[in-house]
């Protein structure tokens, strides 16, 4: 298993650091298309609530945590008490805990500031890119921070416009920008989808999450439902011949 530790090519100077870093701003582009308007309808939806606009920006700079932000806006608009909103918040985000135990011992290129750094930006589909990305040649901050550059530049820009343009757009759901959040996971799960034992994992996890959803409610089926996934996954035996990752192939 590969921990980031890998030594750099012979040009790994400011070439080879250019080098990854270009390469993590160009597999981040394809992520970028969907951030954007994902992140102006995070702008409109909030300007809708009565949010001011800076308020709404100041949002996505420090927060930086697109499902957590609508879940803020939801329970914003039920006028819930303050403790109520941080705890569905938490829940929500209590998966990145598990993000940041999966690539955190994979960044032994990292010093102590650009690794906590890095934490801040860490977002799903950094973290998926991230993994994938340990599993060639090596995580470092070359390429991770390539990667942050054009998403969270992206965002940033998709709320402004959604704050300044947002209202435009009367009825968001007939262009079918409620889809966006769960086609966005989707991508994220099915680029994963050769890993050892993947199948199982997927639908325990899934229906575990459709229960809790009905029992418990939302949104604490999120974050259960992916513990459920990482125990069955911790109990399940690897086939014979093949390492934790991948299908079996090199790479």
């Amino acid at each position: 298993m590969k921990t980031g530790n890998e030594q750099l090519p012979e040009n790994a100077g400011t070439e080879g650091w250019r080098h990854e870093f270009l390469e993590g701003a160009e597999d981040a582009m394809p992520i970028v298309m969907a951030a954007a308007p994902f992140g102006a309808l995070f702008g409109a939806a909030a300007a809708a609530q009565g949010l001011p606009g800076f308020e709404i920006i100041l949002a996505s700079l420090t927060i930086y945590a697109g499902a957590s932000q609508f879940v803020f806006l939801e329970l914003y608009g039920l006028s819930v008490p303050a403790w109520s909103v941080v705890l569905a918040v938490f829940a929500v985000n209590f998966r990145h805990i598990l993000y940041g135990a999966s690539i955190g011992r994979k960044m032994g290129a990292f010093r102590p500031l650009s690794k906590y750094t890095a934490f801040f930006f860490l977002t799903d589909p950094q973290w998926a890119a991230s993994e994938v990305r340990s599993d060639g040649p090596g995580l470092r901050p070359a390429y991770y921070f390539g990667f942050v550059v054009p998403l969270y530049s992206l965002w940033m820009a998709g709320t402004v416009i959604g704050v300044w343009f947002g209202s435009l757009i009367k009825n968001p759901t007939a262009f079918g920008f409620d889809m966006l959040l769960p086609i966005y996971f989707l991508a994220i799960l099915m680029g994963f989808r050769k890993r050892v034992n993947w199948l199982p994992i997927v639908l325990v996890s899934g229906i575990s999450s459709s229960v809790l959803s009905v029992t418990i409610g939302p949104p604490w089926h999120i974050s259960l439902g992916g513990l459920i996934g990482l125990i069955v996954a911790a109990f399940l035996p690897l086939p014979k011949g093949k390492e934790e990752r991948g299908d079996g192939e090199d790479g």
